[in-house]
């Protein structure tokens, strides 16, 4: 028998920019920018310590941060030099443009070039989830991985848009106290989220060409 790629995820819908579990609890992940600490001065980096200690502190509920480390992807931006190159009308110009579009290509093909994306998984449910022993279950993003089965419940639209606010209030008090930090924060929205599940599950062609084209009735 056959099991599809859904089956496996705990992910029921996306919509409005947020992640519905079977469970009918839900989240919303924030990507958050980086910075170089390493070049502040000392007061700097005290000072932004300091911030991000006050931010830890005031939080009164669980979150996770994802770093996603992957090869980066040049080829839209190969494709675009090359419809450059092709419009260009001067043959000198021409053969500079494509003699740096093979320059670019050989230099990111011949060293694995990285770049990072920083996230910030933010939950919410309308009911507490008891373990064994009364104890609340850790919140974890490879959750939406697990194998087990979740009964699918429909979630209802009064019920979606209170939870939904909520949500927001979260991740608003948590991209207030990150900009605190000195970093940009901005959150995902319908395909972004459908993007980043995307190259989660196709990690090598995220890494060397396009996302798939979401269907509009994907976006809601």
């Amino acid at each position: 028998m056959n099991i599809t790629t859904q089956e496996f995820l705990e992910i029921q819908d996306i919509k409005e920019g947020v992640l519905i579990l079977k469970n009918n609890n839900i989240r919303g992940v924030l990507m958050v920018s980086s910075m170089n600490f390493a070049l502040k001065s000392d007061d700097e980096q005290n000072a932004i310590i300091y911030s991000f200690q006050s931010f830890l502190n005031s939080l009164d509920f669980s979150c996770q941060i994802i770093i996603q480390s992957r090869k980066i992807n040049i080829t839209p931006y190969l494709d675009s030099i090359k419809n450059l190159e092709e419009k260009q009308d001067n043959e000198l110009l021409k053969a500079q443009t494509g003699s740096y579009r093979e320059f670019i290509k050989e230099l990111v093909q011949g060293d694995s070039i990285m770049t990072k994306n920083f996230y910030v998984v933010v939950p919410y449910s309308l009911v507490e989830i008891f373990g064994v022993g009364g104890v609340t279950k850790q919140f974890n993003f490879l959750n939406l991985f697990s194998k087990d089965k979740a009964k699918i419940q429909q979630f209802k639209d009064d019920d979606f848009e209170k939870s939904k606010n909520q949500l927001w209030q979260r991740m608003e008090f948590l991209a207030m106290g990150l900009k605190r930090c000195g970093l940009d924060v901005i959150p995902l929205t319908t395909p972004e989220l459908i993007e980043l599940f995307w190259t989660i599950h196709h990690p090598n062609e995220a890494e060397i060409g396009y996302s798939p084209k979401i269907s509009p009735e994907l976006l809601k």
